[in-house]
Formats: structure tokens, sequence, C-alpha cells
């Protein structure tokens, strides 16, 4: 089965989707590029070789069908998706797949419930409702293999620069918000005029002595931003 996938159709068919949320026109050269086909090609590869990836394809590039390119108001850059089968669901931090909700959004939700809103609900597992409000929930790489987290992190590094360039060429002004030190490699390609927030990966506390995520108050600071540009504030 895997023999007879047409690479081509495949990245096709990736980039049509990518129109309606307009994404599309900004992403074109890449997303039809031989760049793109080798992403392809090594996970195709890796399918062959008994080694699954997550999320899958349909879901890869969910963040961008969610949250359309004149919408976006925050970018958020984590690590990785959730490494285990059937969690991660194409936004990062997002595990609507599952009743559980994963440990790094714990934290995050956690975070929320302290240091915002003492009414959050921190069973949330679906993000989706801040990728309506202009969120982009992203990670440093879209995919990776199962059961071993980073393995795609150069993979995607080519696409998520094109992303970027996207970004601060046609949408300015925005708020980046770079989780852990993978996404804050690339902090420096965004220009100082834009609000940057860096903060530590929520996954980071589990293996360190501490009992809670340092936010460092992102949640606040994010609608205080907003509120400056006269944006509506986030609903987290």
């Amino acid at each position: 089965m895997l023999e007879t996938v047409n690479l081509q159709e495949v990245k096709d068919k990736l980039y049509e989707k990518m129109k309606a949320s307009g994404w599309g026109q900004y992403l074109r050269t890449f997303m039809t590029s031989s760049d793109m086909e080798k992403i392809l090609e090594r996970l195709l590869h890796e399918a062959k070789d008994n080694k699954r990836f997550t999320p899958t394809i349909k879901d890869i590039f969910r963040a961008f069908h969610e949250c359309p390119f004149d919408k976006v108001n925050v970018v958020f850059i984590g690590q990785d998706p959730y490494p285990q089968m059937g969690v991660a669901d194409g936004l990062a931090f997002s595990c609507s797949y599952r009743k559980k909700v994963e440990l790094s959004l714990k934290y995050m939700n956690d975070s929320i419930k302290e240091t915002y809103d003492p009414n959050y609900d921190t069973d949330k597992n679906d993000l989706l409702p801040w990728t309506k409000q202009g969120v982009l929930l992203l990670n440093s790489a879209f995919t990776t293999t199962i059961g071993k987290p980073g393995t795609h992190q150069l993979l995607w590094r080519p696409f998520l620069v094109s992303v970027i360039d996207a970004l601060i060429w046609n949408n300015p002004n925005l708020i980046y918000v770079f989780i852990g030190k993978q996404a804050q490699q690339y902090a420096d390609l965004i220009p100082d005029s834009n609000y940057k927030i860096m903060v530590s990966h929520p996954a980071s506390v589990a293996y360190s002595s501490l009992a809670k995520w340092d936010c460092e108050n992102l949640w606040s600071r994010v609608n205080e931003y907003l509120e400056k540009q006269n944006k509506p504030k986030i609903i987290w």
C-alpha cells in the first residue's frame, strides 16, 4: 500500500487545503517545492520501516486550517507533538482526542487558573477555542516519531522558517510566545519590534524539583498587549 503513495498528489492535496484559510498564497512556494517533497519522503520512508509518526497526515497542518492567516494575533511555538499514538490533534499542546489531559497541558491549565482566571477549567483538553480567537498553535516540529520526541526537529525547520517569514512580512505587530528551548531558537528571526515572550516548556516541570510551571504571567501579558493594540483579549 505504501509503495503506491503518490507524493505529488499528497503534496497537492495539502496545499489545496491551505487555500481556504488564506495560508495557501503565503506558503505556496514551500508547499509546492522539492523541500516539501523531501519532508513527505522522510515520513513515507519511516512508515515503510514501521516507524510511525504523529499526528496523522490530515492533522499535520490543522493549526493553519483552524486559524486563518488574516485572523492571527498571537503565535505560540512549542516543541513537538505529543509522541504517543492518537494524542496529538494538530494544535500544539491540545489533546482533544483523549479524555485525559496530558501533563504539559495540565501544567498550563493550572497556571492559567493560578495567575489569570481562578474559575478556569483545568480539565480542558481541546484548545480549538483559542485558535478561533486568533491564537496560532504551532510546534517547532510538526511531526515526531511515535515514542521518540525530537526526531523531526531538523526536518521541519525550513518549513517553520518559511511560516515565520510569511508572518513577518505580511502580518506585523504579532505577539510571539516561545515555549521551551527548541522554540526559542527561532526567536532571533522575529524583529524586536514584535512583542516576544519566552518561557520554559511545561514538560520541564516533570524533570525538575518544581511543583508547578512558571508561566511568567504570560496569559495576562498577552492580553495586556492586545488591549494596547485595541484588539480583543483572548478568552483562555
